[in-house]
């Protein structure tokens, strides 16, 4: 590899945990550059490459037919030259309850404009507060990327809560030959709202109680509010969603119990992210924005309105800098809410 030439990735710029690494790796699939990544998560506690991230790793390396330096538990350094992207049957495990989603976001962006159709079998953690549950990617990203030509569908065998793990899910991806340019600009007339306090292997009144605090502090007295139970868990679990499905997407804020944390503070914390993102006017939440920037990159065009952006896009928008010939502007239009608009750099000139 040494007269290879490779996208040289600082694994600490920015929020310098894992979504570099992922984003990268799921990038360079795309475009079959090769990279090196330094200092992979070196700001954590510990750092390197925990089992999850080796997973994605060993995932995009089967789907690129990749050749990988580094991919080992606790490496901080890795390089990963793809070939090309092979679409099919695969199965990736993470063999924790480390996020099995967040395995999937990695290979998924190769499989959307792949040659064939691609099934997938993941397991791991599908509910832990470090990504989105598995709910956050069936209901309100993936319609979003069928609406941009493919046809991605997921199915949840049976949820994996911290720290047992144990969750499968199962995703068929029917490829577009391109990725058509997305906008959404206004979150629409609302249709409904739910609220879902669910737990596994625990009493019914630790939801009852976040359920009505929710209800009380959204004052949603026509919510469609429900206790769930999912007792085929590996573990005990407790996530609370709480979602607005509007004519042109579905939001979701999400809080998860865990031991220390009380029934008040899940509750608070869901309904605090749902009041915020209403208030602000935004078409897309700031989970959801996240997860837009990379396929719209790659569609070569797209905008949405947003709250003010996390630190994980900030990153995404840098590693997306350095493999695709794109640009993203984000635009304050005022102290609760931006534009987000992704052009290529040849129709930014021409503008």
């Amino acid at each position: 590899m040494k007269d290879l030439e490779l996208i040289t990735i600082d694994g600490t710029t920015g929020e310098g945990g894992g979504q570099i690494l992922r984003s990268s790796l799921a990038l360079s699939l795309v475009t079959g550059k090769a990279f090196r990544i330094t200092g992979i998560r070196a700001g954590r506690r510990k750092p390197g490459l925990a089992r999850q991230h080796l997973t994605a790793v060993k995932a995009a390396a089967a789907v690129g037919k990749a050749r990988v330096m580094g991919a080992e538990l606790r490496s901080t350094d890795l390089t990963f030259v793809p070939r090309s992207v092979h679409p099919g049957e695969y199965h990736f495990a993470v063999g924790t309850a480390g996020s099995a989603i967040l395995v999937l976001q990695t290979v998924l962006p190769a499989l959307l404009t792949a040659h064939g159709p691609s099934n997938l079998v993941l397991e791991g953690g599908t509910h832990n507060a470090a990504a989105p549950p598995f709910e956050f990617l069936d209901q309100v990203f993936l319609p979003q990327i069928n609406r941009m030509g493919p046809t991605v569908t997921a199915a949840l065998q049976r949820p994996g809560f911290e720290p047992a793990g144990g969750g499968r899910f199962t995703v068929e991806v029917q490829p577009s030959q391109k990725l058509e340019v997305l906008e959404l600009m206004e979150l629409g007339k609302i249709e409904k709202k739910e609220i879902r306090a669910v737990v596994a292997h625990l009493d019914n009144s630790i939801a009852e109680k976040e359920m009505r605090m929710v209800l009380k502090r959204l004052r949603w007295e026509d919510a469609d509010a429900k206790v769930e139970r999912a007792d085929d868990s590996t573990g005990p679990g407790n996530v609370l969603r709480v979602t607005v499905r509007s004519e042109h997407s579905t939001q979701m804020a999400v809080s998860f119990g865990r031991i220390g944390v009380s029934s008040k503070k899940v509750a608070h914390d869901a309904a605090q992210e749902m009041q915020h993102f209403l208030s602000s006017g935004a078409a897309v939440g700031r989970r959801l924005a996240d997860q837009l920037l990379l396929p719209m990159a790659l569609a070569g065009g797209g905008r949405f309105t947003t709250p003010p952006l996390s630190k994980h896009s900030l990153t995404q928008i840098d590693t997306i800098g350095r493999f695709l010939d794109v640009a993203v502007t984000v635009t304050d239009l005022d102290r609760h809410l931006c534009e987000v608009k992704v052009e290529t750099n040849t129709a930014q000139a021409e503008g």
